[in-house]
């Protein structure tokens, strides 16, 4: 596949529609104000909530993680979950904006597996924003084609690959203790 044409829409503050590892994500460069709250705007999501970063590899979250808060005996654990699957609620860097944090002192981040999106960070040297693909309280596209079928008039980019197969979306918790937020 040609990165081309997604990197100049991510590049250009686009929203680009995505496969996970479950669902198609919503995403877009998250040091992009204009571009997150173009994002918040489809999916119809206050910015109170926060976003969840997904990278191909953990330093593409460094800038937005604080990792000298995360305990040298909880490291492994933490950065053991992944790749796929678990989305960690980690502490933010002081200066991760809120457009992405909401109204937390943490950020939710994953570092995935899927081909396209780690593909995707590693061009861009950072990670992309990630929501599931669908409107609030609706479900989430499983596939590009649902993905085009309802979003595609309001998204940049659907990129036309296939997600992993996962039955559902990642699990949430809470990076130091365990604690679940999202089954």
């Amino acid at each position: 596949m040609d990165y081309q044409d997604v990197l100049e829409v991510y590049r250009q503050g686009g929203v680009i529609a995505y496969p996970t590892e479950a669902v198609f994500g919503l995403g877009c460069d998250p040091d992009n104000e204009a571009a997150v709250q173009a994002l918040l705007k489809i999916k119809q999501r206050p910015v109170e909530k926060g976003l969840i970063l997904l990278a191909g590899n953990y330093s593409q979250l460094l800038p937005y993680i604080d990792d000298s808060k995360i305990p040298q005996d909880k490291r492994f654990s933490v950065l053991s979950r992944w790749p796929d699957g678990i989305t960690q609620v980690m502490p933010a860097n002081a200066d991760t904006p809120s457009f992405l944090t909401g109204q937390f002192d943490t950020i939710a981040v994953r570092i995935t597996s899927q081909k396209d999106v780690v593909n995707l960070c590693n061009l861009t040297g950072k990670p992309i924003v990630s929501t599931s693909a669908n409107l609030s309280g609706l479900e989430p596209a499983r596939t590009w084609q649902e993905a085009e079928q309802r979003l595609g008039d309001k998204v940049d980019y659907v990129l036309k690959g296939e997600t992993l197969g996962y039955s559902q979306p990642s699990q949430i918790i809470d990076a130091l203790t365990g604690k679940v937020f999202r089954v």
